[in-house]
């Protein structure tokens, strides 16, 4: 009886896994058609959380022209590339402004990122291109958006629109369903083994 049992809960384990390689799959592309932006704050303090939003308004505002060409996420990895001083201008400028004189770094870089939920957009964990920015010391709170497809700050019409034209129809299911929320968890689980492994 008890070799039954093991059985029956091997098989479904395997069951489970088995159906989750296409979801798993899907989830590794959304990775791979996404680029995000990643605001890491000095500290915690009132006035450093406050000049982190503020230093994101002026990246967004500068970068929505950079990515009105941009036609899939190498594109709009390219112009952040090719202005990446700028950026980096743009956010140190911000600081000054508001009174500060941290060091500024603007780098783009492939980091992990946890399963995380924007308004009506879920992103699976996984490896992501990102632009980074870190502000004085970097050990506040951090803010992170989408930036390509642009669902961060658009509206909401402009979103739909933008992650239909990003993603396929598998991805943008995954990014705008309500999946259950334990698939999301068994594909973070998974990353982190991987990760282990490396």
């Amino acid at each position: 009886m008890k070799l039954l049992l093991k059985a029956i809960c091997i098989a479904f384990v395997f069951t489970v896994a088995y159906s989750m390689i296409p979801f798993h799959a899907d989830c590794r592309c959304i990775s791979d058609d996404t680029f995000r932006l990643h605001i890491i704050a000095n500290s915690d303090s009132e006035a450093d959380q406050s000049l982190k939003l503020r230093v994101r308004d002026r990246v967004l505002e500068y970068t929505r022209d950079l990515f009105k060409n941009a036609s899939d996420k190498s594109s709009a990895e390219s112009a952040v590339r090719d202005n990446l001083q700028a950026i980096a201008d743009i956010a140190k400028t911000e600081v000054m402004k508001n009174g500060f004189d941290y060091p500024v770094r603007a780098e783009i870089t492939r980091m992990y990122f946890t399963t995380r939920y924007y308004e009506n957009y879920t992103l699976p964990s996984g490896m992501y291109d990102a632009l980074r920015i870190t502000l004085g010391r970097a050990q506040g709170h951090n803010w992170w958006c989408v930036m390509y497809p642009s669902i961060c700050l658009s509206a909401a019409s402009e979103r739909e629109e933008r992650a239909k034209t990003a993603y396929s129809d598998s991805e943008y299911k995954i990014v705008t369903n309500e999946q259950p929320e334990y698939k999301f968890r068994i594909v973070e689980l998974f990353e982190q083994l991987q990760a282990i492994f490396k």
